[in-house]
């Protein structure tokens, strides 16, 4: 599964939207000096300004205070020209995210974690989604595999992609097990699997002779090793699987992808073409 061609598509079709709402504006904002992060900002800033939008990059240093950080976010808040707010995340230990997470406001929240936007997936009438999980349920209709019947297996049950990668599998009428780190027998369960996502964080905890042969095997985990960039999967499970997302090139693409989808969504969120319901 391309995520990379599938992510282009999306951008280029986001820019006449763009264009016909004549402004659309996204603020990320990075504490501290994290070297990953600082990558993730400036991928997400390029794509950003290629689609159209107007970037802001807000940046505190480590030191900063809670409450620097929160009044930071108020500003980003209030501003008018701001239709969606990216904290990048981990914050400094010092600096709750919850916190942190929970003062965005809901209608600019295009990560999809404050509590509002949380609750309306998990009662089946999402507003803003996380970007990641998003991302895998389009590359599954890209690839034309419906998840509706049949038994798919979310390994990771984090609230940034295993719980709502989880949830939206549900509203596809997908019968779904969420297996983490104290499930017994991971590959028993992965072996009756139509679809896998694997978010755990772990470099090739899944194992060709885990997966069902023809399954959809979708590897989000990213582990930067000395060998370099590794997924959750094993590459090997290529020769096993129907379809399998690379890493890299697989389901990062398509998060940044969902992101500005997410932005867009939020502007007419803003100017009332669509209503949000808290």
């Amino acid at each position: 599964m391309d995520g990379k061609a599938l992510a282009q598509k999306l951008r280029e079709a986001l820019v006449p939207e763009v264009q016909a709402l004549g402004h659309v504006g996204i603020a990320t904002m990075l504490v501290g000096d994290d070297p990953a992060s600082h990558i993730y900002i400036e991928m997400k800033h390029k794509a950003a300004t290629a689609a159209g939008f107007e970037a802001r990059d807000v940046r505190l240093p480590e030191s900063a205070s809670q409450e620097e950080v929160l009044s930071a976010l108020a500003e980003l808040n209030a501003d008018e020209t701001v239709d969606g707010i990216l904290v990048q995340l981990p914050l400094p230990p010092h600096v709750d995210e919850t916190t942190v997470v929970h003062a965005i406001s809901p209608v600019k929240d295009v990560d999809g974690l404050h509590p509002i936007n949380a609750g309306h997936l998990y009662l089946g009438t999402p507003l803003h989604i996380p970007a990641t999980p998003w991302g895998c349920i389009e590359l599954l209709h890209e690839y034309e595999i419906d998840p509706k019947g049949k038994n798919a297996v979310v390994i990771g049950r984090s609230e940034l992609v295993g719980r709502p990668a989880a949830m939206l599998l549900l509203l596809e009428h997908a019968t779904v097990t969420i297996c983490h780190s104290r499930t017994v027998d991971l590959a028993a369960h992965v072996r009756g699997a139509d679809i896998v996502v694997a978010a755990v964080g772990v470099p090739g905890i899944v194992k060709p002779e885990m997966v069902k042969p023809g399954a959809a095997v979708l590897d989000v985990g990213l582990t930067r090793t000395e060998d370099g960039i590794k997924g959750d999967v094993d590459p090997a499970v290529a020769e096993v699987a129907g379809y399998l997302t690379p890493m890299p090139g697989g389901t990062g693409p398509m998060t940044i992808a969902m992101l500005l989808r997410s932005t867009l969504k939020a502007a007419r969120f803003r100017r009332g073409e669509v209503p949000f319901v808290v």
